[in-house]
């Protein structure tokens, strides 16, 4: 019981009600090294409480908002499968916009099989044929994909919050002369059950501002690259440090700027 109220205590920050939770368990409590669970893990829909103060959609239903989603992708027959997608910059905005808040869009049919979602915005040199953009598992396409992997600029995972306001202060400019003309959704599919047959038109949308807003919001991202092998942590660990450095021309000029949490939108600031 223990170990499930600890569990438990993990998801104090999520939505009140109806949540899915993905699990996974061994069958005697780690000594030294933490084995892989195999087949052991499933997920279950539990009412959970929230301490979270999302906004109410209804906030944003005067504003215009555009998406990015999946299109009817075919679900692989795989036990998980990373799969991606490449949009250009919507072009209805000639001038920099910015958008205000973002909502994650489930495709209903898919709750059991989507685990988490990342949006990137592809680096400015990428190029690529607008009337037949990259789609299908990452692996498969990863050299034509490189330049997308550069940027991240949101996640959601189960149990996030599937509505995102941005600070006042500030809003993610899009279009315009903004320097990204491409995205890119890459959608983890969890299927252990490997149902097939399932089509898929999940998302994420984004609600854009009536006036530009003081700052834009950029990502900064610290911690090792994208691998199995990057960031291994030893079991047993209290404390385990992870250091990040900055190349020495970063720190000359005097700045300040502040972080936010894309999940809780609160602020921290840093100066160099």
């Amino acid at each position: 019981m223990s170990h499930q109220c600890k569990g438990l205590k993990l998801l104090k920050d999520q939505l009140s009600g109806t949540n899915i939770v993905i699990y996974a368990y061994g069958l005697t409590d780690p000594v030294g090294d933490i084995n892989y669970h195999q087949g052991r893990r499933g997920s279950r829909m539990i009412p959970l409480q929230s301490y979270a103060n999302p906004p109410l959609e209804k906030k944003f239903t005067d504003l215009d908002y555009f998406e990015f989603r999946m299109n009817n992708d075919v679900v692989p027959v795989n036990d998980t499968t990373y799969y991606c997608r490449v949009f250009k910059a919507p072009a209805e905005y000639p001038i920099k916009r910015h958008a205000i808040a973002h909502k994650t869009l489930i495709d209903p049919n898919n709750i059991d099989l989507v685990h988490h979602l990342v949006f990137f915005a592809c680096d400015p040199t990428a190029k690529f044929d607008d009337n037949n953009l990259p789609y299908g598992v990452r692996d498969e396409h990863y050299r034509e994909l490189s330049a997308c992997f550069t940027g991240t600029s949101t996640i959601w995972a189960v149990g996030g919050e599937p509505l995102v306001e941005f600070p006042e202060e500030a809003g993610y400019p899009v279009s315009g002369d903004f320097a990204s003309k491409y995205y890119m959704l890459e959608m983890h599919y969890n299927n252990p059950k490997l149902t097939p047959n399932r089509r898929d038109n999940s998302g994420i949308r984004f609600y854009i501002g009536k006036e530009l807003r003081q700052h834009d919001i950029g990502y900064l991202s610290f911690g090792t690259v994208v691998s199995t092998l990057a960031l291994a942590i030893p079991p047993n660990m209290e404390r385990f440090n992870v250091d990040s450095y900055c190349p020495s021309g970063f720190s000359k000029v005097y700045f300040e700027f502040h972080v936010f949490s894309s999940q809780k939108s609160r602020t921290r600031a840093i100066k160099s």
